[in-house]
């Protein structure tokens, strides 16, 4: 057998060892060797492998696939532009806490700067953005090398989990490899590398205890005013919530979609941050439960002064996303105990504005996004996934939708960016039902789901979620209107480089694309679209932007109505 074969039966071997249950792969030349290895690992049942045409669209499946399963996924493409194409994606995981690996095939160095096909510098092609890369060395012979290839893959998978003293992320293994890079067939060809028998149950390194998961407790004072604001917390960080958190149990919460803390958040919490009873529901203490990126109103408190900020041990990333500077300590929080004049002011006002916000959602004028997030979330059956776009399906969410539980949500936030989201849903949705979930739900918007439709080109043999997508599409970037750019003295400017509509007939790219289709014009209609279906479809909502600004302002203008 050829070097580059045996090698590739060894990193694969090892990565099913290791615990990896999940690959996906990109049709190239150079990775011929990691090809054929995962295709038979693929066949023997050790292992699911998921074919791209689209290296971006490859690193976002495995993204999706690694944040919802909380295990190490390797994405492997050949060499060149195919391996800058998992950039993104890299990213992505690194700044959301993801364990995502970029197994990327290169030239031997000896072809790298002489002009040679499809060759860059690939060590290092990722700057800091993994917690590890490694760049093996040429398999120059097929025996005598093994014990150095295991020991690499198993250190990826490790630091990948996080099992190295840092936050769980991405890991670059960089593997070249010399021809002959198919293997030999007939007559001579050689015996395939045994597979090892069993599970590795430990690392062959040295496992410090992550800085960020201090048992240490807080400095904080039990009894004073204290509000929890959850956001996202790198994967496989445990979901709990802390000890008087929640109305019922202390201190009232307000936490993003995707937040282990959503289902026990105050439905309209960042409404009343950026409310007219501001001043009267401030708190002198934030307790920090991972990282927040959606509302300008908490931004505004955590960096407020007069409030003091600690963060919950072992929910941030202090090394990838970073902390607030105003985070004074990462600890262990005690039960809390504000004090109940203060809490009771956070109950009624939530109870009003959530009174004035469920009347506007009846209301015509209030913009569709608004309306369908609130739809969305309560039509959906126990046991469901859902994944949220970036821009403003997310937000909509947050400030419109009752919390609940019964559902896994999950949403881009390391970056968020729109990069890849159909795959990245994709992938969740496949993790999902793998873990015995119910069916996958998506809410992209109309720019989003563009940026990525070459996410719902699967060939035929590939495996398919249960998936509905659904598509609220105002033939723009909407996101912009609400934002400074939106504003009426840009008006001249604002259509075509920020609002850039496409007039995208989408249910012609779902046709040609082979994904079901169907239009919902009016959202009574939301429900029965929803029934959970085989397969992949999309659901469109269509709406226009015009009055997206005005519809924000009238609903921000009807909760400080009821508040004041």
């Amino acid at each position: 057998m050829n070097p580059s074969t045996a090698q590739a039966e060894v990193l694969v071997d090892e990565l099913i060892r290791c615990g990896v249950t999940e690959a996906v792969l990109c049709p190239g030349s150079r990775n011929a060797p990691l090809s054929f290895a995962l295709r038979r690992a693929d066949s023997s049942g050790r292992i699911r492998l998921h074919v791209r045409i689209d290296e971006r669209t490859a690193g976002f499946l495995a993204l999706g696939l690694a944040l919802r399963s909380g295990w190490p996924v390797p994405v492997v493409c050949t060499s060149g532009t195919a391996a800058a194409n998992l950039h993104p994606a890299v990213l992505e995981a690194s700044y959301a806490g993801v364990p995502l690996i970029a197994l990327t095939a290169d030239r031997p160095p000896e072809l790298v700067g002489t002009g040679a096909n499809q060759t860059i510098v690939q060590n290092g092609l990722y700057a800091d953005a993994p917690r590890l890369s490694v760049a093996l060395g040429v398999a120059r012979r097929a025996v005598g090398q093994q014990a150095a290839w295991r020991t690499a893959v198993a250190r990826a998978v490790g630091v990948a989990l996080g099992r190295a003293g840092d936050t769980p992320g991405p890991v670059h293994l960089n593997v070249p490899f010399a021809e002959p890079l198919v293997p030999e067939v007939g007559p001579g060809a050689g015996d395939w590398p045994e597979p090892l028998a069993g599970r590795r149950g430990g690392m062959p390194w040295t496992v410090y205890p992550p800085s960020n998961h201090s048992t240490d407790p807080l400095p904080l004072d039990p009894a004073a005013p204290t509000l929890v604001i959850g956001g996202s917390v790198p994967t496989g960080s445990t979901p709990r919530l802390p000890p008087g958190a929640g109305f019922g149990a202390g201190a009232p919460v307000i936490a993003e979609p995707g937040s282990p803390l959503w289902p026990y958040a105050l439905r309209t919490g960042p409404w009343l941050l950026g409310s007219v009873q501001a001043d009267r529901l401030r708190p002198t203490q934030v307790l920090l439960h991972g990282r927040p990126t959606l509302h300008r109103s908490v931004s505004a408190l955590l960096n407020d002064d007069r409030v003091a900020v600690y963060a919950v041990s072992g929910t941030v990333d202090a090394a990838g996303a970073g902390l607030p500077p105003s985070v004074r300590a990462v600890g262990m929080p005690p039960p809390l105990r504000p004090p109940p004049e203060w809490t009771g002011r956070w109950a009624g006002a939530d109870l009003h504005a959530s009174t004035a916000l469920d009347k506007a959602l009846v209301e015509p004028s209030t913009p569709l996004g608004i309306r369908l997030a609130a739809a969305l979330v309560d039509a959906l059956p126990d046991g469901a996934l859902l994944t949220l776009g970036s821009s403003n399906p997310v937000r909509d969410v947050s400030l419109a939708a009752r919390p609940r539980t019964g559902l896994t949500v999950f949403a881009s936030r390391g970056v968020a960016g729109i990069d890849g989201s159909v795959s990245t849903v994709t992938g969740a949705a496949l993790a999902h039902a793998a873990d015995g979930g119910g069916p996958g739900y998506a809410l992209l918007g109309d720019l989003t789901a563009l940026h990525d439709m070459t996410g719902l080109l699967l060939g035929p043999d590939e495996p398919r979620p249960d998936l509905a997508i659904v598509v609220l599409n105002d033939f723009g970037g909407g996101i912009f209107s609400l934002l400074e750019q939106g504003g009426p003295e840009h008006a001249a400017s604002f259509e075509r480089v920020f609002g850039t509509p496409h007039g995208v007939w989408l249910e012609g790219l779902c046709a040609g694309l082979g994904v079901g289709y169907r239009k919902v014009r009016e959202l009574s209609e939301l429900p029965d679209a929803l029934v959970p279906e085989p397969g992949v479809r999309v659901i469109e909502l269509q709406t226009t932007r015009e009055s997206l600004r005005s519809g924000h302002a009238s609903l921000r203008e009807s909760i400080d109505s009821v508040l004041g």
